[in-house]
């Protein structure tokens, strides 16, 4: 996979100087996965089986006080965080841009099978105005109970833009979302 990542990193115009001078851990891909959910549209979202068992615990849970959460997007391959980069590129965003929103592929907290995106029936898609919904309000008091954080806050040290959606179970106090470090060249 390194040599497949390392061109397909070139060929993204991802610098992996760049990329280190981020301390952006690596996420490898999660080797077991179950489908947390199935989406009104049919689509399966897969996440680890602790993670898939406690996202279902979670939405039970907001569910009894009459909060809707809604899967947005789970496991993500490197391949596929290839292509949604390639297709950014097509419409004619910068590589830079870009990654102030998507992730380098390898360094993705979607690839660990643990993390989820989150939307609601009133923001259906991945937007900051998500803040401002009841799913983010249970989950900012209540998602630690099962073992979600969110990834990234306001100012995070990541440099992604503020993503409310985004959580990713952390069983452990301040565990990461099954990050490996990088050995700096």
């Amino acid at each position: 996979m390194d040599n497949y990542l390392d061109e397909a990193l070139s060929r993204l115009g991802i610098d992996n100087a760049a990329v280190a001078a981020r301390n952006l851990p690596f996420h490898p891909e999660a080797g077991e996965l179950v489908v947390a959910e199935v989406g009104a549209d049919g689509r399966e979202y897969l996440m680890t089986p602790d993670a898939a068992r406690a996202w279902q615990e979670m939405k039970a849970s907001a569910a009894l006080d009459d909060v809707t959460l809604i899967a947005g997007s789970a496991f993500r391959s490197i391949a596929r965080q290839i292509e949604i980069i390639e297709k950014n590129l097509a419409e004619g965003r910068t590589i830079d841009d870009i990654l102030t929103s998507i992730a380098v592929p390898g360094y993705s907290e979607h690839h660990t099978g643990r993390a989820i995106d989150i939307v609601s029936m009133e923001v259906p898609d991945t937007e900051e105005a998500f803040e401002e919904t009841a799913a983010f309000a249970w989950l900012a008091v209540n998602a630690a109970r099962f073992g979600f954080a969110m990834s990234y806050p306001r100012g995070n040290a990541d440099g992604y833009v503020y993503e409310p959606w985004h959580w990713c179970y952390r069983p452990g106090a301040n565990s990461p979302c099954l990050a490996v470090p990088v050995a700096s060249a």
